[in-house]
């Protein structure tokens, strides 16, 4: 009978994947209205985003795309944070003078996605008169 050995695992061959986070940018309103264009953003946020410290060096770690409204930031093996996304999309607000009308929100509907919606002016304007 084999002695039996306690605290110890078998070698595990290989590593395991990481799973691709995937974020996106829902920016339908703005662009319908034509107050943004979803290239610029999309070139923005391929400028601005640090892999390693380093702005523009993207490599295969992060994927920036878009479609007619949205942009999507797919990253493979490394850590960016969807906060990290959120500040660098106000920053481009903010640089392009429409972050007063403009603001980013998490979407109630998936957990990856910020939207860009128009704040509520109306509600201030009831104050005000009142």
């Amino acid at each position: 009978m084999a002695p039996l050995t306690i605290g110890k695992k078998a070698p595990v061959s290989g590593k395991a994947k990481k799973k691709a986070q995937v974020f996106t940018i829902d920016c339908a309103k703005p662009v319908e209205d034509k107050i943004m264009e979803i290239a610029s953003l999309e070139k923005f946020l391929i400028d601005k985003i640090k892999v390693d410290n380093k702005t523009g060096v993207l490599g295969d770690l992060v994927k920036v795309s878009r479609d007619k409204t949205k942009v999507t930031v797919t990253v493979v093996d490394a850590h960016i944070s969807k906060r990290y996304l959120k500040y660098l999309t106000k920053k481009y607000l903010k640089k392009h003078n429409v972050r007063d009308w403009l603001r980013v929100i998490a979407s109630n509907k998936d957990r990856s996605v910020y939207e860009l919606r128009y704040f509520n002016i109306q509600d201030n304007d009831a104050e005000d008169e009142e």
